[in-house]
């Protein structure tokens, strides 16, 4: 951060109180928050969680392997991680509005073309292009808005986001149902390009136009520059904490199914332990704030990733009866869903907001890309360990010991 850097925020602030407003009030367009619920619930229920429910519809008109078409969609995973570090710059520098409107019709493109692919071929380019789209805006962008425009009521924002966001699936999984029950996949996803399109790029456009406001000057305590911060112990430690979290928690979530069958448990109440979970997550980041406000920040950072691993082993060791295994499910979704916001202010909380967006996208690439690996690494290697209780208590072990690697997560000089 340079003396200028301090002078013209510094100068922003004296602005703002000659003018009676806070920070707050100066640069936060009114209409950013509900608009950014409604993109959320859309680009992840439509780009997202479509994809699961026209998956054995797709296969079955195709001839594709299911194999390969997962390969797509965990590709465009792939993408958006490795994407998104870009995006997370041009955020830094100029905002979200463009980059988020020219992701979501990147997004209708990127259906489009999925939905017209004669071949494999076709459909992974399509694929690459939604990973794009998702780079641009899905949580991260989100976020990186958010952060600038709320601090320091961000956490506020960001819990309202992530529960709007939460919502996707039960919106658009149903949604996408019916529309299959009507037409062949391919009208399908032309239909929901057409509601991608509508809804999420005039939201991005006409929302997300105020002016971008300065960033605020780097927390005296760390003074670092962003090279400095990324190279630094505490930065890569928490990224190798949070990537081992994602891996096991992802995990978790697409092998809870096959446990609980391979316990005696029919699909249908596997899934409603399973759904009741995706409730907890709900309930969870409701709890956030005020965790935030009783704990430290690498406390509270290891706090959550040790009580994903004990649910993960609770899981793995707890038969039944049936209501204590849906208890578990939702105290590991109150987990889940406060880990989501636990990494979206992990930056903020140690090193400031003024290079959020490319520091958060760098500590989430990595995480992103487990996560899209974890379906196919946990399938992998369940039979190989002697079947799903096994793998769960390897996750559980997983978890546990990026708890303990958070605990080096602390930038120096700051209470943990």
């Amino acid at each position: 951060m340079t003396d200028t850097d301090t002078d013209t925020d510094a100068g922003a602030a004296a602005g703002a109180r000659e003018a009676g407003t806070g920070p707050a009030d100066r640069t936060r367009p009114r209409a950013v928050l509900p608009a950014l619920c409604v993109t959320q619930i859309t680009s992840w229920g439509i780009v997202y969680y479509a994809f699961p429910v026209l998956n054995p519809q797709i296969t079955a008109a195709t001839g594709w392997p299911a194999s390969t078409t997962m390969a797509a969609f965990s590709l465009a995973l792939v993408v958006s991680g490795i994407a998104g570090i870009r995006v997370g710059r041009i955020i830094d520098r100029h905002g979200p509005r463009a980059i988020m409107t020219a992701g979501s019709v990147t997004g209708a493109l990127s259906l489009t073309v999925v939905a017209l692919a004669p071949n494999p071929t076709v459909f992974f380019g399509g694929w690459i292009l939604a990973g794009l789209a998702m780079s641009a805006t899905f949580y991260q962008p989100a976020f990186a808005a958010l952060t600038r425009w709320y601090a320091p009521d961000h956490v506020r924002a960001l819990t309202i986001v992530t529960l709007a966001g939460g919502l996707a699936s039960t919106v658009f999984a149903p949604l996408t149902a019916v529309l299959a029950n009507h037409y062949t996949w391919r009208t399908t996803y032309l239909v929901l390009a057409v509601i991608l399109a509508a809804l999420t790029i005039p939201a991005h456009a006409l929302a997300l136009r105020a002016p971008w406001p300065p960033a605020p000057p780097a927390p005296t305590a760390t003074g670092h520059t962003p090279r400095a911060v990324i190279r630094s112990r505490p930065f890569l430690l928490l990224g190798l904490a949070l990537t081992l979290s994602a891996f096991a928690m992802y995990a978790v979530v697409v092998t809870l199914v096959p446990l609980l069958v391979e316990r005696g448990y029919t699909t249908a109440q596997a899934a409603w332990v399973l759904g009741l979970g995706g409730a907890g997550q709900t309930l969870g980041r409701t709890l956030y704030a005020s965790l935030a406000r009783h704990t430290g920040t690498t406390t509270r950072t290891v706090a959550l990733i040790a009580l994903g691993s004990l649910t993960t082993a609770a899981l793995a060791v707890t038969p039944g009866p049936y209501g204590l295994l849906i208890a578990v499910s939702v105290v590991a979704g109150m987990v889940r869903g406060n880990l989501t916001l636990l990494q979206a202010t992990a930056v903020t909380d140690r090193w400031g907001t003024r290079h959020y967006g490319r520091l958060s996208s760098l500590l989430g690439a990595p995480a992103t890309t487990a996560s899209a690996l974890a379906p196919f690494a946990a399938a992998a290697l369940a039979p190989t360990v002697g079947g799903y209780p096994a793998l769960f208590l390897i996750l559980a072990a997983l978890a546990g010991a990026a708890a303990v690697i958070a605990t080096g997560s602390s930038p120096k000089g700051q209470v943990a």
